[in-house]
This record gives C-alpha cells, structure tokens and sequence, in this order.
C-alpha cells in the first residue's frame, strides 16, 4: 500500500513538475576579412560556420566540395597561406587575415594552372566530385617536397624529401577518390613534378 502511494506521488510529481526550457539565442556573430582567391572579402558571419560554408554558401565559390563534412575525404581541401587544409574542419573566424586559395584561383578554363591542365590531359578524374580537392591538394604536396617538409614516409629527415611515388602517394593520402582514379592522378602529378617522381 505504501509502495502504491509512493508511486501515485513520484507520477504526480512528474506530471505537474515544469518542463526545463533552454531558452533560444541568437547566433553570434562576427566580422571576417578573409583574401579568397587574390581579392579582400568581408563577411559578418555565424561564428560556428566553417571556412567551406563560407566559401560555399556565402561567396558563392562551390569548387570546394562537402564529401563527408568530417575531414575524411579531401573533397573540400583548399589552400590557406599556402598550406592545404580541409575546410570543413575549420571555423572561418579561425582564418582571419588568412589568404585562401580555392579551385576557382589556381585556373579559369581559358587559362588553366599546370596542375588542372595535367589532369586534364591524364584523365584524372571519373565523377570530377573530388576533383577539386585532389588538384588543389596536389599543388600543395609538390610545394611542401619543394620546401623539404617530411613527411610519415620521408626516409632521412636531415635530408630534402624524395619527389618518388611513396612520398607523393603518402601525401596525397587524405584525398579519396571514390571512382578509383588514382594511377590517372598520379600520373598528373608526376606530369606536374616533371617527371621526378
């Protein structure tokens, strides 16, 4: 009986207790200056959009893809300060002041970059979906070996990185190609590298 009457005055509790309410705010807000692609952009944005959702949704620039928005793919790899990056992983108000290189700066159709025209010419790409990043990604590998930045293959780090095939391979790595492309983008590369790899 006891028991019963506990229970009656737990559900009654329950029923007539007020239900916590997260009240909603208004995002906040904040201004960035980000160089995208040579010219000063200036946006006020939700301080939680990524640096792709700025690229993609507010100046217009899709080049850069959302594959798996959780930096797995590549697909939405871009160039900041020269160094690739995927921008889905980053806050576009962590870049400011950066100068951002996305596919749409490296070429035009009418005057492509050395990257873009190699995988052109070498079929590199099925889809096209990763495209974007695979080029930008590979602009950035050959400039990292260029500079002797190491990488997990690199054999003799008190030497300049090799310009062979598992040092590009291990690189270009975080970059899926889902139609399986790979030997036509590391062909393109290797164009691009002049052959050293």
């Amino acid at each position: 009986m006891a028991a019963a009457a506990m229970r009656s005055d737990v559900h009654a509790q329950t029923e007539t207790a007020p239900a916590a309410v997260n009240p909603v705010t208004a995002p906040s807000l904040a201004k960035v200056s980000l160089k995208v692609n040579g010219k000063a952009c200036d946006l006020e944005l939700d301080t939680r959009t990524t640096l792709l959702d700025a690229l993609r949704e507010h100046l217009h620039l899709t080049g850069s893809k959302k594959g798996c928005d959780q930096g797995q793919c590549g697909a939405c790899t871009v160039m900041v300060n020269g160094r690739r990056i995927n921008s889905c992983l980053t806050l576009a108000v962590m870049q400011q002041g950066s100068e951002v290189t996305t596919i749409e700066g490296l070429g035009t159709p009418e005057n492509m970059h050395p990257m873009q025209e190699a995988f052109v010419k070498c079929d590199g790409y099925q889809c096209g979906y990763c495209t974007s990043g695979q080029i930008c990604s590979a602009v950035a590998v050959l400039g990292e070996i260029k500079e002797g930045i190491p990488s997990h293959v690199t054999e003799d780090l008190m030497k300049p990185p090799s310009w062979d095939s598992s040092e590009i391979r291990e690189r270009m790595s975080g970059n899926l190609c889902r139609c399986g492309a790979y030997s036509n983008i590391m062909e393109a590369i290797t164009q691009v590298a002049g052959g050293r790899a």
